[in-house]
């Protein structure tokens, strides 16, 4: 495992609270199978699908040379997301604004293949619907974002027709 890989010690600074509260959700989420090896596995099969779609494939073409590089990013923004790691440091709706023409189209074909690639690896249903809401939630706000930076306000619900899991 890199040390980009390598989950992070939870941080020690910070209110009691804030630390129990991160301490809690870690635990949950081993509880339901959402572990880095889990995360490190399901960000490798998901973007070896997006790397060979013929719609997202192009797109990441693009702007990847590294992809080894792009991965451990990944895994340490989703274990960031699941497990409250801390060690993602980046800024992914700039990255998206920089891509002209994404459309809701492109986000809900990430989702589907996102699912997907969440029922073949599903450690726990719980770890499923977890996983899912959560990329949900991403692509629903990355989507607002770029529709609102081209539209203004009137697009500030621009995620509302985004696919749920199971849909």
């Amino acid at each position: 495992m890199s040390e980009i890989e390598r989950p992070q010690p939870l941080r020690k600074q910070g209110h009691p609270h804030a630390l129990a509260a991160r301490e809690r959700k870690r635990d949950e989420a081993a509880a339901i199978g959402i572990a880095p090896d889990y995360i490190g596995a399901f960000v490798d099969r998901f973007y070896a699908r997006i790397r060979d779609d013929a719609l997202l494939g192009p797109i990441f073409a693009e702007r990847i040379t590294d992809w080894d590089h792009h991965l451990d990013r990944m895994k340490a923004f989703w274990r960031g997301v699941l497990l409250n790691s801390g060690e993602y440091s980046g800024n992914p709706m700039q990255k998206h604004f920089a891509i002209p023409g994404l459309e809701t189209a492109h986000f809900v074909h990430w989702l589907k293949l996102f699912y997907a690639t969440l029922d073949e690896l599903e450690p726990h249903p719980d770890a499923t619907a977890t996983v899912a809401s959560r990329a949900r939630m991403i692509a629903d706000s990355l989507l607002t974002g770029i529709a609102m930076q081209r539209d203004g306000l009137v697009a500030s619900r621009a995620g509302d027709t985004l696919p749920s899991h199971g849909e």
